[in-house]
C-alpha cells in the first residue's frame, strides 16, 4: 500500500494558542503518524523519520476542526522511503449559528503539506 488516510477531530485540549487556534506541530504528529503506518504496511516495521525535506503551514487549524491527512510513498530505495503529505480540513464548526453546529466543506482547504524521508533497516523489513 502507497497511500494511507486519518481523519481526526481537533480537540479544545489541542487549541494552543488564542482563538482556539491548534499548533502546527500537532500535523507534523499526524504526518508521522501516517508515515510510521505506511512502513508497516509497506515493510511490517515501524522505523524511522529520518528528515523532513519541506513543511508548509498553509492556512489555520481550530479547535473543533476535522483534518484529513493523506501520506503517500512516492519513492522507494533500499532501506528509505520518501513520502509526501498533506492535511485538509474538511469540516468546520459553526459557533455563530449555535455551540454545536458545524459545515461539512464543499471544497476541502489544504492547512498544511510535507514531504520528507524514513528509513527501515533491512534486517527489520518483512517484505508485507
Amino acid at each position: 500500500m502507497n497511500e494511507v488516510m486519518i481523519r481526526v477531530r481537533m480537540s479544545q485540549a489541542e487549541a494552543h494558542y488564542g482563538g482556539n487556534l491548534v499548533d502546527g506541530a500537532k500535523m507534523l504528529q499526524y504526518f508521522g503518524d501516517v508515515a510510521t503506518e505506511l512502513l508497516i504496511r509497506n515493510d511490517g516495521d515501524e522505523g524511522l523519520f529520518r528528515a523532513y525535506d519541506s513543511v508548509e503551514f498553509l492556512a489555520p487549524v481550530y479547535a473543533g476542526d476535522y483534518i484529513e491527512v493523506v501520506g503517500r510513498i512516492v519513492k522507494k530505495g533500499k532501506t528509505s522511503r520518501k513520502m509526501e503529505f498533506e492535511a485538509k480540513k474538511v469540516i468546520k464548526p459553526r459557533p455563530d449559528i449555535s455551540d454545536s453546529a458545524a459545515d461539512v466543506l464543499d471544497e476541502p482547504i489544504i492547512v498544511a503539506k510535507a514531504s520528507g524521508t524514513c528509513v527501515v533497516p533491512l534486517d527489520k523489513q518483512r517484505g508485507v
